[in-house]
């Protein structure tokens, strides 16, 4: 019974911690450690409570996010994305399983695109100098509660 109350309270703590996030990145421009890392630490727990088997659905889980993780260790050695997005994205994506993953990245490309247009939008308007710092994390945030919604917060149907 208490694993029952356990799969319905973590889907509210990610949604929780990733609002949390996404609010911080757009006033801080940054996203703290400690939300990323229980985000990546629940998942586990997530695992355990739906039910999935060590291999190869675990095993599967922790390749799809290792390999998602180093991808975007590349725009982030460049300069392009921050630390705590790349991780954000590779702590979500522990949660996901692979086609709400690929839904995930194609939703945070597309919004991360139009937040960014919008904000260059408002610089040129403002005439701000300098390149802009887009909260990439509200793009993460709101493309990971869309690709969640099926797996983990329906999985009750």
């Amino acid at each position: 019974m208490a694993w029952m109350h356990l799969s319905a309270i973590l889907p509210l703590m990610l949604v929780v911690l990733l609002a949390s996030a996404g609010i911080e990145d757009v006033r801080r421009r940054e996203i703290a450690n400690w939300k990323n890392g229980l985000i990546a630490l629940l998942a586990p727990c997530w695992w355990y409570v739906s039910g999935l088997a060590l291999f190869p659905d675990v095993a599967m889980q922790a390749i799809f996010a290792a390999v998602i993780f180093g991808l975007f260790l590349i725009p982030f050695a460049m300069g392009q994305m921050g630390g705590g997005d790349v991780k954000l994205i590779g702590a979500l994506s522990l949660w996901l399983p692979l086609a709400a993953l690929e839904q995930m990245l194609i939703v945070m490309s597309l919004a991360g695109g139009a937040l960014t247009l919008l904000i260059m939008a408002d610089r040129w308007r403002l005439k701000k100098p300098g390149p802009p710092e887009i909260p990439y994390g509200v793009a993460i945030v709101v493309a990971g509660l869309i690709a969640a919604r099926e797996p983990i917060f329906n999985h009750f149907a």
